[in-house]
């Protein structure tokens, strides 16, 4: 690799288009803007909504608060905050700005609307279809694959816009299969910084600001202060309290912004915010702690690539063993030292299934740093997982492989039963 060719290229526009803004759960603001974008459409406040929604987006819309909505929670309540506040152009920032009179619209429309839900399933993990009505009029937008793919814009029956949905291709991103462990390692130790730095410097600023304010503030379960308080103020319970704080906050209402990583915010929190204390732990300076962020969010991608978006398996997994594979960096760690965390920390937390978007989330992401910690230390006392030990396989990029075989194939039907569960099928 060489600066400036494709795969140079690729990796950095890679970064640009995973490490983006977004206000709340991903699941939820996707379906937000999915009803601004239809309400943009229909033109008048609809008088019914009508949601598709795969089983996937239902699993990770339920039980979330939203933000900008005075502590709505649910399904409903992102669609409708998209119909009455949301401002489509900023995406998945779409509610961020939202006036108190617009709250109260949202509860006067919440209560005074019909809106149906459907479980579709269009053979996609990640599926919604937002339908509203008004008197004789329609309007239909659907987004597929990931959270701001739209594909359909329909009014009265015309088809205004519309993009061919092949299976679970991303259209229009960046080809993630250029991605390996040995291309990322020549990546981050050659990559300009300045290609890099608005993109990771945001990440720094919004995901430090976020867990913060998660430690300062009434949270859920509140799982980042419990951490400090039962193991102490030592560098490793720090990494996981921060993660953990961060997404307190995110699941249950705080009204800043993260930066995402693989469509999730809880994702973006994992693979930043324990680098940037170990960072600081360390004495790392901005070089080193760039290097290590660009390290840490490229194997968090490169591991989502083969599963996808949305599955059984959780997420906060992938971040873990990739933060673990940048604190091992900021350790001074060479590329065996990088692979071999990544590979312990999948043997150890890769079983933790996705229940949905919700507290709990929190006192997984601090499971998962733990393990891509404890990942690293392994390896540095001479001990690690062999080639035929259950998932583990030669090689990290062929166990990442076997990941996504196992988080896409493996855990489908662990997904439909565990959205059974949940709407209580």
């Amino acid at each position: 690799m060489e600066r400036g060719d494709f795969r140079y290229n690729a990796y950095v526009q890679i970064l640009k288009e995973e490490l983006v803004p977004a206000m709340g759960c991903t699941e939820p603001i996707a379906l937000a803007y999915a009803a601004a974008k239809c309400a943009e459409v229909l033109g008048v406040l609809p008088d019914r909504v009508e949601i598709g929604a795969s089983g996937s987006i239902i699993k990770n819309v339920k039980s979330v608060i939203v933000p900008n909505t005075g502590h709505l929670k649910g399904i409903p309540a992102a669609a409708t905050a998209g119909i009455i506040a949301g401002k489509p152009e900023k995406e998945l920032e779409v509610i961020a700005e939202v006036t108190p009179e617009e709250i109260q619209g949202m509860k006067e429309f919440l209560k005074d609307t019909p809106i149906k839900t459907i479980h579709v399933d269009n053979g996609i993990t990640f599926d919604i279809i937002v339908t509203l009505f008004a008197n004789q009029s329609f309007a239909k937008v659907r987004i597929a694959n990931y959270h701001t793919n739209i594909v359909l814009i329909e009014k009265d029956g015309q088809v205004l816009f519309e993009a061919e949905v092949k299976g679970e291709v991303e259209k229009g991103l960046t080809d993630r299969c250029v991605l390996t462990m040995e291309g990322i390692w020549k990546f981050i130790n050659m990559v300009t910084i300045e290609d890099v730095e608005e993109t990771i410097g945001r990440q720094i600023e919004f995901n430090s600001a976020i867990a913060k304010e998660g430690l300062r503030g009434d949270y859920g379960a509140n799982i980042g202060s419990v951490l400090l308080k039962m193991e102490g103020e030592n560098i490793r319970t720090r990494a996981k309290a921060m993660a953990a704080a961060g997404s307190d906050a995110r699941m249950n209402g705080c009204e800043l912004p993260v930066i995402i990583n693989s469509g999730s915010g809880n994702q973006g929190m994992t693979c930043s915010l324990p680098i940037i204390e170990y960072a600081k732990e360390l004495g790392a300076d901005k070089e080193q702690l760039y290097r290590a962020l660009a390290l840490s969010n490229l194997t968090a991608i490169h591991q989502k690539t083969g599963i996808g978006r949305l599955s059984a398996y959780c997420g906060a997994v992938c971040a873990g063993a990739a933060a673990g594979a940048g604190i091992a960096y900021l350790y001074g760690g060479n590329y065996d030292d990088i692979a071999h965390t990544v590979v312990n920390a999948l043997a150890i937390v890769s079983g933790i299934v996705c229940d949905g978007a919700k507290a709990s989330c929190a006192a997984k992401i601090a499971s998962a740093v733990d393990a891509g910690i404890l990942g690293y230390h392994m390896y540095q006392n001479g001990q690690q997982f062999y080639a035929g030990e259950g998932i583990v396989t030669k090689g990290a990029d062929a166990t990442i492989r076997n990941i996504g075989r196992l988080g896409k194939d493996g855990m489908r039907e662990t997904n439909e039963e565990i959205i059974g569960i949940m709407v209580g099928e």
